[in-house]
């Protein structure tokens, strides 16, 4: 049976796919605090939604704020 679009909920194999990182990774990252999801007795199930989110705020390639240099030759 399909899921409902926005609905979707991840377990960590299937997240770990997802993003192509190790589950050894979300682990730390879940278990951390860092990534969003919640353990459903020994199990960690992740909100796609929720993870698209997480993925939105901590983007590294943010615009032209990381990549300008310090000094500017323009004066």
């Amino acid at each position: 049976m399909p899921v409902e679009p926005g609905s979707s909920v991840l377990t960590i194999d299937e997240l770990a796919v997802y993003l192509k990182i190790s589950k050894s990774t979300l682990y730390k990252l879940a278990q951390g605090g860092s990534l969003p999801g919640q353990k459903v007795g020994k199990h960690w199930r992740f909100h796609k939604d929720s993870v698209d989110e997480w993925l939105r705020q901590r983007d590294p390639v943010a615009p032209a704020t990381k990549t300008t240099p310090k000094h500017s030759h323009n004066r």
